[in-house]
């Protein structure tokens, strides 16, 4: 030591000697002197930690010299008398002693500190006495072992580098000799042994002491010796086996495969293997001539030692068969919930996979499985790793990259083939898992995709486009997934109007997408399962490319052959795997269409072909929808196998046996068949795009058709489907697409309603198509009106037929209604009222009556002949729009003729003149249809041009007055009401005359059906029907509104009058509904305008505010009408 060491350490050993020396006093351990000692090991422990922490480093005499009184202290005392706490804080004294004291540390120093902590851990005592020492005092020993056997190569200390490296092998050559090995498998027995506890920390630090006794202490035969004990406790720390509850802490698995990797690579790697003449590698010519020649194993002395085992083929065989039983135990951790174990099982996998590709070539399997499963694992650090360990071992230059690539497609097949067989034992997470690998391996034939030419292809990729191509057998693996990939029906339900259709009107310009509904698989009830095998056929498309659509049309033709089960799934098959090859996905829409690559032209022809064909699947007469499925099972139905879940009711004599069958097989699922071919379509459009537009004359109508269809499920999917078209064909909205493509949809509906041909629901289609284009169609509404009068004309017996048909003429004079109301926004005259009437007639009196007496100027009745009307002058304005500044090409109206008809006019027209006919229909539904027709028409059409035809029609809509149903009695006083309040001139005497009795007379049997009417008020007294939208009350308020537009056109005949003043009193009590009351109110005010006296005095004697002998019979006690009627009678100006 020179003067500047000696000058540094001596503050460093003042400090030390005050806790030496009194540690050195007290070295006797008894019940009085362990607090004492325990308190001077723990102020050691933290002047070593604080003179470590300065930077400053021990020099040999002052370890020596700190070391001694725990040395006495041991020395001393036997070790069973230590204390745990009182040996734990020596271990750590000892462990900060060696961070320095390894630099100058003799052999047999060295010795006696590894026996010391090697006893401590495994609790053997002086004489072969031991005790059990607790966790605690174990890990501190086992830290103190851990730094003594650590390496130091990038620690700073005294030495240079090759120093420590000589220094270090030193050690290693001094722990492999044959005194010290017995004490080497002795300490590693103990460290196996103390893994075998609850601390976690425990657990971690024995491991490392593990990893670095085997990676550089161990010689080469003792490790092959000891591989099965350390793989099997290793394995057992991996899988939690010891703990109560529960996975094992990522950091125990981590550090556990770290051990196992090690000890795997050492022992039965490639290198060692082959050095040893287990197995033969031939890799170059030479190898090749060595191998036809004698091959002579080398084996050196260390190989001979009593303790070790040398490698041979038996030894290999056997060992490698339990270490792939140990490896497959480790399954369960690739749902590990810790991202830390499962890159370590990833790392493990990987690196067997790299040093052993001859020695364990039946575990590629099961490896490459942990390293796909993982590669789709939810943590992105995992599954990164994953993959980029997967990139490595299959691009990098090796002698296990050749073996891998065969292994994988081995893996694509089996799984494939396995599938089935999964799938009909119902385990979801096997499902999960195969489908999960099959996926990861097709991600893989992507990866670097760009760097793959054609000369050059990614061996991966083209063996998956022969798997799926014409010598890839899918004859025999799509069958086995045809014959267990069973679609269920969802929940049906059937509405008159679907919801997808009522959606759609109520937003026809609204083009946003929604994801497709999809049915459920059933023999997966997880819909993780069911996502992992949709991901599936995605990743098999992409990876196969166009090699793929050989599988496409396979299934696509099995699926287009009928619409039984198999034919269900065939579809839904071909759609998911079209999916992946062309990029389209109904599940995340079309916007991540236009960033794929540009589509090759055999796929292109295969989508046109695909939509053509499924299309022609609409043209077929059947009626699967709306029939109840066939229930006669297949001949190979026969023997099929049924899962059940719950309980057989037996039979009630206790006859366990059945001879019938559990349950009838559905043979035929047409209503999913025709969803999955809207799916099919779909995704040709996005195919195509902009060139899927030729293709509308025939894809439009199976949208449209099974967008009116009372099955929820097939309606919505036909909705997601025309939104679909709409943004792939780059339209704006639903609506203008169906106005580009008007003819084709008129084309196909006229198509399906000729006698060799006839679909019911084409009505339906063209309903529907004129509700959503809307007031754009009143151009081409004559096409549709003239097809309608040609089919009527057909089959006018018919009765399913006619009224679609004549449901299309009211939706097309919907539209034209509203167009001219759109146009004519000028609100009509308000009428004079009465009181306001009498006033001007009045003030007229009273100026005759003021100036009757004055002389009146002679009148000149002098002929002058003809005189202008109007002074002279340059103002013509008065006759703009009279023809005198009209241009040549513009007709001429003379006064007494009537204007030009517009062409939605002349529509209307030639509607109603050919559909007052139906007015005597046998039809009830027919007859109200055609009532509410002319209903719309009325607006449209001016008096000369409409009343002909009321005219003619006349006794007919009297008739549907008295009609047996009510809702044709309903649609025929709604027709009467719209032309009183539009034609009254022409209609109020007609009302008085033909209407009015009739009215009174249905009041009376209303009013009497009303107390026999469920939907009746049932309060005491109560007035009409307690639902809004019953035809009764459609019918009452037509009625009252009838009647109040009379009133208001023409002065009845007082007994007429006292009638309706009567007739509708009932109507203002407080339980009747709002609407009616609103209505009655309306009435009465019109009433008092004609007669405003009897009014009042039927109202007051009603209600009880008149009580006189002759009112008597006009008492309604049980009515509530002082409100209504104090409303009528303080109206204003009356």
């Amino acid at each position: 030591m020179n003067a500047s060491d000696h000058e540094q350490s001596q503050p460093v050993f003042k400090r030390l000697k005050t806790v030496c020396v009194p540690l050195m006093g007290t070295s006797s351990l008894n019940a009085s002197s362990v607090p004492t000692v325990s308190r001077l090991l723990s102020e050691l422990l933290d002047l070593l930690h604080d003179i470590q922490s300065s930077g400053y480093s021990l020099n040999h005499a002052t370890i020596k010299y700190v070391f001694f009184p725990i040395y006495t202290l041991l020395n001393r005392n036997d070790s069973i008398a230590i204390p745990d706490q009182i040996l734990e804080k020596i271990f750590m004294v000892l462990s900060a002693l060696c961070e320095d004291w390894w630099w100058y540390l003799e052999l047999k120093d060295w010795d006696q500190l590894f026996m010391l902590c090697g006893s401590v851990i495994g609790g053997i005592g002086t004489n072969g006495k031991g005790k059990a020492r607790a966790d605690e005092t174990k890990e501190a020993a086992a830290r103190c072992l851990l730094t003594l056997l650590r390496t130091r190569d990038n620690d700073d200390g005294p030495l240079t580098p090759s120093q420590v490296r000589s220094r270090m092998n030193m050690f290693v050559i001094h722990a492999q000799t044959p005194s010290f090995i017995p004490i080497l498998g002795q300490t590693l027995n103990s460290v196996l042994l103390a893994t075998d506890c609850s601390s976690s920390s425990l657990q971690i630090v024995m491991l490392d002491l593990l990893f670095i006794m085997l990676s550089k202490y161990f010689p080469d035969d003792l490790a092959v010796s000891v591989l099965p004990g350390v793989v099997s406790a290793t394995c057992k720390l991996c899988l939690g086996a010891l703990e109560s509850k529960g996975w094992a802490k990522g950091a125990v698995v981590t550090n556990s495969l770290r051990v196992m990797q090690e000890v795997i690579s050492r022992c039965i790697g490639d290198e060692p293997c082959i050095e040893a003449g287990a197995v033969v590698s031939v890799v170059n010519i030479e190898e090749l001539a060595e191998l036809i020649g004698e091959r002579q194993p080398r084996r050196t002395v260390q190989e001979q030692s009593k303790y070790g085992t040398l490698r041979t083929p038996s030894w290999l065989n056997v060992t490698s068969s339990q270490l792939i039983i140990a490896m497959k135990s480790l399954s369960p951790l690739i749902k590990h919930p810790t991202p830390s174990a499962l890159i370590a099982l990833v790392g493990f996998s990987a690196h067997i996979l790299h040093t052993t590709p001859t020695t364990l070539p039946q575990a590629q399997p099961l490896l490459l499985s942990y390293l796909l499963s993982l590669s789709t694992s939810d943590f992105p650090s995992v599954s990164t790793e994953a993959s980029s360990q997967l990139k490595s071992l299959l691009t990098a230059p090796s002698k296990a990259r050749h073996s891998l690539i065969r292994t994988l497609l081995r893996i694509t097949r089996d799984d494939l083939t396995a599938l089935p067989t999964l799938l009909t034992a119902q385990d979801d997470s096997k499902v999960e898992r195969v489908a999960g690998i099959i996926e990861a391996i097709c991600h893989l034939a992507l990866v670097g995709k760009d760097n793959f030419t054609i000369n050059n292809p990614n061996p991966i990729a083209t063996e998956i486009g022969k798997l799926l191509g014409p010598n890839g057998g899918v004859e025999k693996w799509g069958w086995s997934l045809l014959s267990v990939l069973e679609l269920v029906d969802p929940p049906i339900t059937v509405t008159r109007t679907s919801a997808a259709q009522m959606m759609l009107e109520s937003d026809p310009e609204g083009s946003s997408w929604l994801p497709f509904p999809q049915p459920m698989l059933k023999n997966v009830s997880s819909t993780t399962a069911y996502d992992s095998l949709v991901r599936m056929f995605h990743a098999l498309g992409r990876a196969a490319g166009d090699l793929g659509l050989f599988s496409v049309e396979w299934f696509a033709n099995i699926g287009q052959k009928g619409k039984d089960r198999r034919a269900v799934t065939g579809m839904w098959c071909c759609c998911r795997l079209l999916e992946g090859i062309a990029g389209v996905s109904l599940f995340d829409g079309p916007t991540t269409i236009s960033s794929h690559s540009p589509r090759s032209k055999r796929l292109e022809k295969l989508a046109r072909g695909l939509v053509k064909s499924t299309s022609l699947l609409w043209d077929k007469l059947d009626a699967d929808l709306l029939a109840t499925p066939s229930q006669i099972p297949d001949e190979h139905d026969d023997v099929s196998t049924q899962h059940i879940k719950g309980l057989i009711k037996l039979h009630d004599t206790l006859q366990i046996t059945r001879g019938t069958p559990i349950g009838d097989r559905i043979t035929t699922q047409p209503m999913l068949h025709s969803a999955l071919s809207l799916q099919l379509i779909s995704i040709a459009a996005g195919i195509l795009e902009s060139r899927f537009s030729p293709l509308f004359m025939s894809s439009l109508y199976p949208i449209l058709h099974s967008l009116v269809s009372p099955f929820s499920f097939l309606s919505e999917t036909a909705l997601r489907a025309l939104h679909f078209v709409t943004i792939c064909t780059s339209y704006a909205s639903p609506a203008n697409l169906l106005l580009s493509n008007f003819d084709y949809v008129l084309d196909s509906v006229s198509r399906r309603l000729s006698r060799q041909w006839l679909d019911i629901d084409a009505t339906k289609v063209l309903t529907v198509m004129i509700r959503l284009v809307g007031n754009d169609i009143v151009e081409r509404a004559g096409d549709v009106v003239e097809e309608c009068f040609d089919r009527l004309d057909e089959y006018h017996g018919y009765d399913v037929v006619v009224e679609g048909l004549v449901e299309v003429l009211g939706e097309v004079m919907k539209v034209i209604k509203l167009d001219e109301l759109s146009k004519n926004c000028d609100e009509p005259p308000l009428p004079i009222k009465q009181g306001q009437a009498d006033r001007d007639k009045f003030d007229m009196f009273f100026d005759w009556y003021t100036h009757r007496h004055e002389t009146l100027k002679e009148e000149d009745n002098e002929d002058y002949g003809p005189a202008p009307r109007k002074a002279w002058g340059n103002d013509q304005s008065s006759d703009k729009g009279k023809g005198v500044d009209r241009s040549e090409d513009e007709p001429e109206v003379m006064p007494d003729e009537e204007p030009l008809l517009t062409a939605s006019q002349a529509l209307t027209k030639q509607i109603v003149q050919r559909s007052t006919y139906f007015l005597t229909h046998g039809s009830t539904g027919i007859r109200a249809l055609i009532l509410n027709l002319l209903s719309s028409s009325v607006p449209i059409l001016s008096e000369s041009v409409l009343m002909p035809s009321i005219h003619s029609a006349w006794p007919f809509i009297l008739n549907r007055l008295a009609d047996e149903e009510v809702y044709v009695a309903s649609a025929a006083a709604g027709l009467v009401e719209a032309l009183v309040t539009a034609k009254g001139g022409f209609m109020f005497r007609r009302i008085w005359d033909d209407v009015w009795p009739r009215f009174h007379s249905m009041l009376s049997k209303l009013e009497t059906a009303s107390n026999a009417n469920a939907l009746s008020h049932r309060v005491h007294g109560g007035v009409g029907t307690e639902s809004v939208y019953t035809h009764s009350h459609r019918l009452y308020r037509s009625i009252i509104n009838t009647m109040a537009a009379v009133l208001k056109g023409v002065d009845p005949q007082d007994s007429s009058n006292w009638e309706v003043i009567i007739a509708f009193r009932r109507f203002l009590h407080s339980e009747a509904a709002e609407e009616l009351q609103q209505c009655a109110r309306n009435l009465y005010v019109a009433a008092s305008a004609v007669n405003s006296d009897a009014v009042w005095l039927v109202l007051a004697a009603t209600s009880g505010q008149i009580d006189s002998t002759s009112t008597k019979f006009l008492r309604q006690p049980n009515w509530d009408m002082s409100q209504n009627i104090a409303s009528v009678l303080n109206e204003p100006d009356l």
